[in-house]
């Protein structure tokens, strides 16, 4: 799974999992664009990767704003040359019971994960449709876009419409040699997740331990967290597969945590 001469652009790349799929794709050899709205980090990550030899830039990018991302793509089309795959990455998280979420952090959530998709999308569909050379759209889902949990109503809405999102892009690029697809990893120990476990230990009364034991990995196969390098490797197989025989599809990477 080769991407030489492939230009991909990984929102929220300053760390976690964005990070870990732009360093695979540039030791596949692709030229990476780091967007992230932590401008520093994601420069940092870009030199990181020059270091090793790669093609690299971090760009700011705030994904919820339209002219950001609309900027941005055609900042990285004219560095680059081009965008040829997209990971809709960023992400965030926020726990409350339902009837104790304000609406704020709702849309706050939604605009992220949701709204960050479309934009990201139409930008860089425009420029892969104008180019005639294919290309990868690739979502970051959740196991919660196929099921839901307590407390992360917001998260899981949004989760499952990128599934949604996704069939309807892999209908319409399908004539322009563009496919998409989601990725629903696990449990991942980032901060992220990180986070959430105190919080949710708070909320059910219960310990830390209990929290990862009994509702994070309880349904996986053998009590494992899913890896950064579990997921990366995901990213590069959508990345990597050329043809319109794997579009509009969503793998799970989760150690056996729903099976389909």
């Amino acid at each position: 799974m080769r991407l030489d001469g492939k230009v991909a652009m990984v929102t929220g790349a300053a760390s976690g999992i964005g990070k870990r799929i732009a360093e695979v794709y540039a030791q596949h050899g692709a030229a990476v664009a780091i967007a992230d709205l932590n401008l520093a980090g994601a420069q940092a990550v870009a030199s990181e990767l020059v270091a090793q030899g790669a093609q690299a830039i971090g760009i700011a990018m705030d994904v919820t704003d339209e002219r950001a991302v609309d900027d941005g793509v055609d900042a990285i089309v004219e560095r680059l040359g081009g965008v040829d795959i997209l990971v809709s990455n960023a992400g965030i998280q926020i726990v409350n019971p339902l009837e104790k979420f304000s609406y704020a952090d709702w849309k706050k959530l939604m605009a992220i994960h949701v709204d960050g998709a479309f934009l990201t999308t139409r930008a860089c569909l425009r420029h892969m449709y104008a180019r005639g050379k294919g290309g990868a759209i690739i979502y970051m889902g959740s196991v919660h876009s196929k099921e839901a949990s307590k407390l992360k109503a917001p998260y899981i809405t949004a989760k499952h419409g990128l599934i949604g999102l996704a069939k309807v892009v892999a209908k319409e690029g399908a004539a322009y040699g563009v496919r998409a697809n989601v990725i629903c990893p696990g449990f991942v120990r980032t901060p992220l997740v990180e986070k959430q476990i105190p919080e949710q230990a708070k909320e059910f009364g219960i310990s830390a331990d209990e929290v990862v034991k009994k509702i994070m990995l309880k349904d996986t196969v053998d009590g494992e967290f899913t890896t950064l390098d579990d997921v990366a490797a995901c990213a590069l197989f959508f990345a990597g597969f050329q043809t319109n025989a794997l579009t509009g599809q969503s793998i799970v990477v989760s150690h056996g945590w729903y099976m389909q």
